[in-house]
């Protein structure tokens, strides 16, 4: 399993930005995908999941302002995030979950190498 991250970079407040993490997976359609993020000295955060089902949970700090989708035909998943804050400033990590436990068990995850996001004016 290999997950690419794609979209990170340096945005300012107020500002939107997509991420999008590509899945070599067989099967893609049977995980449940999504994203943490992690600052330094922190715990990882849940940011965004969505389950094989299309069922979809947001970390509560960016409820309102992302987006998560997948679209199983091209095994990708997509983050839309608007209205970025300096506290959103992570590196994110794509996930794949395959027993269908929404990622929140992390031991269990494939993970993505991570994309940095800089919110800062």
């Amino acid at each position: 399993v290999q997950l690419q991250a794609f979209g990170g970079g340096l945005v300012q407040p107020g500002g939107s930005l997509n991420l999008s993490c590509a899945a070599s997976i067989n099967s893609f359609s049977i995980y449940d995908m999504g994203w943490y993020r992690q600052t330094l000295g922190k715990q990882r955060e849940l940011v965004a999941a969505v389950t094989n089902g299309g069922s979809t949970n947001y970390g509560d700090s960016v409820k309102g302002r992302f987006t998560i989708s997948r679209d199983n035909a091209k095994n990708t998943i997509l983050l839309q995030m608007n209205s970025l804050r300096p506290e959103d400033t992570a590196v994110y990590y794509c996930y794949a979950d395959p027993f269908g436990g929404w990622g929140r068990d992390l031991s269990n995850n494939y993970w993505g190498k991570g994309t940095q996001v800089t919110v800062s004016s």
